[in-house]
């Protein structure tokens, strides 16, 4: 008898456990808080002569994401994001333009979390450089160091036409022209565009919490064909 009242009340318990257990089992990852950064390495090429905007990029998490004291994304997981906006470059003037938005983070073991997060800095080897304070990406421009090297080039042709033409006393006059082409040409030349290689890192800031949610299907993303001659 008492060995079946031991049952009982054992039983009762568990019963009575159950609905914690439940709860526990069902609740999710703490969310990740607004303001997180986000440090990545980009596995697209991204350039402002081959993206258009809506188009999708991915980037290599550097570095885990910890939330109420649990790491709940781990270094190696997968960002996603988007280009929002693109603006090529001008032939006379105007720097190339690009934003990008960070959409999700996805863990190796299929856990994502969504949320919109803004570019806050990047390193970069060619030029491109943080516009502003929205996180738009400009353009290096026209490189001066080939600018002066076109006009030397331009003014020493023009002396040796001015040379020729009027026994040398028209060397001056020849460079001044050849000089003014060589400007022309210039101006003529786009300037370069933002060009983010894979391997670039960036830094995101998260502007929205990041919450749990079931993860899509990752698509890969090719390296967009990038303009040799308006780099």
């Amino acid at each position: 008898m008492r060995r079946s009242l031991h049952r009982i009340t054992a039983i009762a318990a568990l019963i009575g456990l159950l609905p914690a257990l439940l709860i526990g089992a069902s609740t999710p990852q703490p969310a990740i808080p607004s303001g997180t950064q986000i440090d990545v390495r980009l596995t697209t090429t991204l350039s402002s002569s081959a993206n258009q905007q809506g188009d999708p990029f991915l980037a290599e998490v550097e570095q885990p994401i910890f939330a109420k004291g649990q790491e709940i994304v781990p270094a190696g997981s997968t960002l996603r994001g988007h280009v929002t906006f693109v603006l090529p470059p001008g032939r006379v003037k105007g720097k190339a333009e690009m934003r990008l938005v960070a959409d999700s983070v996805i863990t190796k073991d299929g856990k994502q979390y969504v949320f919109s997060g803004q570019l806050g800095s990047l390193t970069s080897d060619n030029g491109v450089k943080m516009k502003g304070n929205e996180g738009t990406l400009e353009g290096p421009g026209k490189s001066a160091k080939d600018a002066a090297k076109d006009s030397g080039i331009g003014a020493a042709v023009g002396a040796g036409v001015g040379a020729l033409g009027d026994g040398g006393t028209g060397a001056l006059y020849g460079a001044g022209i050849g000089a003014a082409a060589m400007a022309i040409r210039s101006l003529a030349k786009h300037h370069k565009n933002v060009v983010l290689n894979a391997g670039t890192e960036l830094t995101f800031v998260l502007s929205t919490p990041g919450t749990e949610s079931q993860a899509s299907k990752t698509t890969g993303v090719s390296a967009p064909f990038i303009c040799a001659s308006c780099k």
